[in-house]
């Protein structure tokens, strides 16, 4: 028994060109969606941002009641690290409603923090601005409280549930600050939320040595500064986006 084989006729040029095209437009489709990825969206929100930090040079910053940068800050592995000895880190730029976002780490023992609108006055940069706590909570678990330990409000508002990476790993974090009101979030969840003036804001302030200065939380616009606590702390990504002033007339200027 004979099979008999049916030979095809090959495809017109035109329709290989077709498909050809075809072809093409759909790689395209797949790979402009596959773009649209969370690091692309993150991408999109960083031109919202203006970054502090180029990962090269001291470039936007100053020593805090100084013109120039300390030699105990320095910029190593894209970083900015802080030896812990010698003057707070501060902006050159003063800044009112905003949402700062940055990446930090420390050494075992480690003790900084991260403090915001911040003014020049006789006393240390926290007399004027309230602190982003960042501390080894392990290594000082039985010394510390909830208001001294990593992400609380310095000395007023307590962040217990929360998740850190390592000592000597990058944790992530971002300060929200909307008039009086203040967010502070960790590694991506929400650990302190207060409002400046508040009954609860101002019980808290009366029975802690922050009611001995009176400027204390008392500026609409100040300066980012990072602490010089005794203990080497680096930070990187750092990056700011204005919100829409929402009180009265900045007290301090760029």
């Amino acid at each position: 028994m004979h099979r008999h084989l049916m030979h095809r006729a090959p495809l017109p040029r035109l329709s290989l060109i077709n498909f050809a095209l075809h072809l093409a437009f759909f790689c395209l489709v797949y790979f402009c969606l596959g773009s649209m990825s969370p690091t692309s969206a993150f991408a999109d929100e960083t031109e919202e941002f203006e970054s502090l930090f180029d990962g090269k040079t001291m470039t936007g910053w100053r020593g805090y009641k100084r013109d120039d940068v300390p030699a105990s800050w320095t910029v190593h592995d894209g970083a900015i690290r802080g030896a812990g000895k010698g003057p707070d880190l501060m902006s050159h730029k003063a800044f009112g409603d905003f949402d700062l976002r940055f990446e930090w780490k420390l050494a075992k023992s480690g003790n900084s923090g991260v403090i915001y609108r911040v003014t020049e006055t006789d006393g240390p940069s926290h007399h004027t601005g309230p602190e982003f706590q960042l501390i080894d909570d392990q290594e000082f678990a039985d010394k510390i409280r909830p208001t001294n330990s990593t992400g609380a409000l310095y000395g007023l508002y307590g962040a217990t549930e929360k998740t850190l990476q390592p000592i000597g790993e990058y944790n992530t974090s971002r300060i929200v600050v909307r008039g009086n009101r203040i967010e502070h979030w960790l590694n991506g969840e929400k650990i302190v939320d207060c409002e400046i003036g508040s009954e609860d804001w101002n019980k808290k302030v009366a029975a802690s040595k922050f009611h001995k200065w009176k400027g204390f939380a008392q500026n609409s616009a100040g300066h980012i500064v990072l602490q010089s606590h005794g203990s080497p702390v680096w930070f990187r990504e750092i990056r700011i986006k204005k919100l829409p002033a929402s009180t009265a007339e900045a007290s301090a200027t760029p």
